[in-house]
């Protein structure tokens, strides 16, 4: 067997030691947050002495609950009564400043629990961010279920950013954020952090967990018992010259387990989840019985089949750690504690007293230049920019600030903020200096604001910029000689109107404050007749109207107002809402599709192009349909617009525009198999509400990946009703002359029988279910020919190949057992008969399953994914606990 050198036993009894000791109890290394109790208030732990605070100087978001009154007299932790909740932005964090900066080892540990605090009854399922990497998932088996999580790391900056990220599956929150310093000297690796799997205590006689202050460090030891073992104790103080720099707590340290058959050795079996993963180990040791001088307690220590520690001998009330030098993984990682050998009775079996298990985690992800982030932070509290805000502004992609646009870096340098769209944010005062530390910025735009004061001169300099929009503000005085030259030489898009008071030159501010003056007698008679004018004009538009609306048997005419109660817009309302239709957002069969903003609220315009297939038949299909369904999938009618050739609809904003951009790999981020189970729910609920709670019922005609809108959290909305029609209740048929929808997505029995009724959407929403597991196209090319997804999907699906059936770009990162039941629900509703395809409601409650109450594989559950046991067989097999 392959032999290591023998692992230094860890021991330190310099001064600085006693030093770091003394302050760890007295915590001032402690940064303990109650995430939600009242504003700057505290309190300190009866149990533990440890001080609380609020956590309202930490984040800038979310608000305050507290658990349900049913568990409030329960027993639990005071710091477990209330939470922050963070019902609003795809992720929230905090900022919290260490206790003494970069450079030192901290332990950051983070406590859940759900408590109902919303009367859902739902526990939610979100994941955890230190910075803008990933920790961990946290999920909550029930309302008092208590998970914690810990990390142990050397933050790069001095503060540190926790942050909680939405995944569609519940509302995120937090109880509890504390940090604790730690000695660097310990848990040392060469990776950038270690995640808390397990800490265990052997051999004590209760269930309840130690922490501070019998933990300097306010370790959290939970309590396990091995199977088939003796428990030893002793009431002495182990350790009580501080020589490990570990510190394992003396209630830990004083018990120990060893095996009842004196004649076998102890194997602790570790299985790992993930057998890619790493994992550091360290085993606490301390002899707690005082042995006769012709007993001895010797044993060598074995991983796998490499010999860790030859002849370890724990010290009589002292503690002894010993580590895996590097990290270990695999199936299954077995540490034995064996008899050197025959010796007969003279040697003790071995014993264990306490035991960590931590796993690597690199932090791929590099954070934003912090001199961009140095400046957005300073012009996020400068002008109380009420956006979500939070963690690194660019890093991770899929989770930068609103309005930014970064480079995307090879995680081999620092992103940088290139674009800065902050129009129509409210933003108050002068231009900020903290812009001229955007660098790398080519675009800016500070439109639509109540900014005073002067262009400052600094803007010119910015090397890289080559747009700037500052129209619709209150500046004033001369724009920089710097950038009207950019401008001229068209290096620099320039625009700045709308700002009365701002000139190119100064003989122009002469000008205008002559014009001011005389315009103080002219503008009041120019008003007066003016509005003479568009009365005489609303009158006769009025008046024509209701002519035409007579003559046409009081139906709305092909221009001007409908008979519904949405907003009417005019065109030129159109053209200012969208800025003179200057951002393009999306482009379909309808026509573009444009950026605009009514009253500080963003909006999508959809605009009917001249060349359009699409006509004002689909226009007021859609309308009239919007007009009276209303559901959360949905996507909703702000107004409309019908003058002349000009006809818009003007709906919500949806941040994430649409799942086939995802799909096809067009958007910066891959959807995660959660995001994709919650977002094939909420376009079947959507469909459901069509076909179920309409009256007559609607029958959509053209459901498809793009016509699936995705808001800022990425939940879905149906979207473009211009094909869609009612049908019949009695029957529940319709015969349509012209075939509509698009090819891929089209029923094969609508097709031939012309015959339409609810289950062709049915079939349509299959097919975006095999495109949602797959990521493949309705139709691809497969070999030689064209092959349809179902074809696909249920040719490997009947092999049991579902890991060739998933997407490839999630790798392992997917539920198996969820995987098989959507792919089996998916192929069920693109079914050729219609007869044999499930309801929409039957589709939603069996995806509802899926989201809301999969079971989780053994191998998958963490709590049972490591197995510590005592093995009295020679075949090494592990035993129940």
């Amino acid at each position: 067997m392959a032999m290591l050198s023998s692992l230094s036993l860890i021991s330190f009894t310099s001064f600085a030691l006693l030093l770091f000791l003394v302050h760890a109890q007295d915590q001032s290394g402690f940064i303990s947050i109650d995430c939600g109790i009242p504003n700057d208030s505290s309190y300190n732990d009866e149990t533990t002495g440890i001080k609380y605070v609020s956590d309202s100087a930490f984040v800038d978001s979310g608000t305050s609950k507290s658990i349900a009154a049913e568990f409030q007299s329960s027993g639990f932790d005071k710091h477990l009564l209330n939470v922050r909740s963070f019902p609003e932005g795809k992720r929230n964090c905090y900022d919290v400043r260490t206790p003494r900066g970069k450079g030192f080892k901290y332990l950051i540990r983070t406590r859940f629990m759900y408590g109902n605090y919303d009367d859902l009854g739902a526990a939610p399922e979100f994941d955890l961010y230190l910075g803008v990497n990933f920790w961990d998932s946290v999920k909550l088996d029930d309302a008092t279920s208590i998970v914690n999580k810990e990390m142990i790391t050397i933050p790069v900056s001095d503060t540190v950013q926790v942050c909680v990220v939405d995944k569609n599956s519940g509302t995120p929150f937090l109880s509890v954020l504390e940090i604790r310093l730690l000695l660097n000297t310990t848990y040392e690796t060469s990776s950038d952090a270690l995640m808390l799997v397990r800490r265990s205590d052997f051999g004590g006689n209760g269930n309840l967990s130690f922490r501070y202050k019998d933990d300097i460090y306010d370790r959290i030891w939970t309590p396990r018992t091995l199977a088939d073992t003796n428990k030893l104790n002793t009431s002495l103080t182990i350790d009580q010259g501080f020589h490990n720099g570990y510190q394992p707590p003396s209630t830990v340290m004083s018990t120990a387990e060893t095996p009842q058959n004196e004649s076998h050795y102890m194997t602790l079996i570790f299985r790992p989840v993930d057998p890619n993963a790493k994992f550091y180990v360290y085993l606490h040791f301390a002899e707690v019985e005082e042995l006769k001088t012709n007993l001895t307690r010797e044993f060598h220590i074995w991983l796998d089949e490499s010999l860790l520690v030859r002849s370890f001998k724990p010290r009589y009330l002292f503690t002894d750690t010993v580590s895996t030098p590097n990290p270990v993984g695999g199936i299954m990682v077995n540490f034995s504690l064996q008899q050197p050998g025959k010796t007969g009775d003279s040697v003790l079996p071995p014993i264990i007293n306490a035991l960590e298990i931590y796993q690597v985690n690199e932090f791929l992800q590099i954070p934003t230049d912090s001199q961009d982030v140095d400046a957005m932070m300073k012009i996020k509290a400068k002008y109380r920019v009420k956006k979500n805000w939070q963690g690194d502004p660019c890093v991770p992609v899929g989770y930068s600030w609103e309005g930014l646009d970064c480079t995307q870096t090879d995680n081999t340098t620092n992103s940088r903020i290139v674009s800065l769209n902050i129009s129509f944010s409210e933003l108050r005062g002068e231009i900020d200096p903290a812009f001229s530390n955007l660098t790398s910025i080519e675009k800016l735009d500070l439109s639509g604001n109540d900014l005073t004061g002067e262009i400052p001169d600094f803007l010119g300099n910015l090397p890289n910029l080559t747009e700037l929009n500052v129209e619709g503000n209150k500046l004033t005085g001369i724009i920089p000689a710097k950038l009207l030259e950019r401008s001229n030489n068209g290096s620099l898009s320039l625009r700045f109107g709308r700002n009365p008071d701002l000139c190119l030159s100064a003989s122009c501010q002469n000008t205008k404050k002559k014009k001011k003056k005389k315009n103080g007698y002219i503008i009041p008679l120019v008003s007066l007749i003016v509005g003479i004018i568009i009365a005489l004009f609303t009158v006769l538009a009025l008046f024509r109207h209701f002519k035409k609306k007579q003559q046409r048997g009081g139906l709305g005419g092909r221009n001007g107002p409908l008979e519904i109660a949405k907003r009417y817009f005019k065109y030129s309302e159109v053209v200012n809402i969208t800025n003179n239709f200057e951002r393009v957002l999306g482009k379909g069969g309808f026509g573009k599709v444009y950026h605009g903003v009514i009253n500080g609220e963003q909006v999508a315009v959809k605009v009917l192009s001249q060349e359009s297939a699409q006509g004002y038949k689909e226009f007021r299909a859609e309308v009239d349909i919007l007009m009276r369904v209303h559901h959360t999938n949905l996507t909703s009618l702000v107004g409309y617009c019908n003058e002349g050739n000009h006809v818009a609809l003007i709906y919500e904003y949806m941040a994430n525009e649409n799942l086939g951009d995802f799909l096809a790999g067009k958007r910066s981020f891959i959807l995660s198999w959660e995001e994709r189970l919650k977002i094939s729910l909420d376009a079947a609920q959507g469909l459901e509400y069509l076909h179920c709670n309409c009256k007559p019922p609607i029958v959509h005609r053209d459901v498809k990946p793009a016509n699936i809108l995705l808001n800022e959290k990425l939940q879905a909305k149906i979207a473009d009703f211009g094909l869609s029609r009612s049908f019949s209740v009695e029957g529940n048929v319709q015969v349509s002359t012209v075939v509509a929808g698009t090819i891929g997505y089209l029923d094969p029995e609508y097709y031939s029988t012309r015959q339409i009724d609810e289950k062709s959407d049915v079939y349509s929403l299959g097919v975006v279910l095999l495109e949602v597991i797959t990521g493949q196209p309705a139709i691809a090319s497969f070999k030689t020919e064209k092959r349809h997804i179902s074809d696909q999907v249920s040719l490997m699906l009947a092999k049991g190949d579902i890991k060739g059936i998933v997407d490839q770009r999630l790798k392992e990162r997917y539920d198996t057992g969820s995987a098989w039941k959507m792919s089996e629900i998916a192929l069920a509703c693109t079914e050729p008969t219609s007869a044999q395809r499930p309801t929409m409601s039957q589709v939603v409650m069996e995806l509802k399953q899926i989201v809301y109450g999969r079971v989780t594989n053994q191998e998958n559950d963490n709590d049972s994914s490591i197995l510590l046991t005592v093995d009295l067989n020679s075949e090494m097999v592990p035993q129940a606990r």
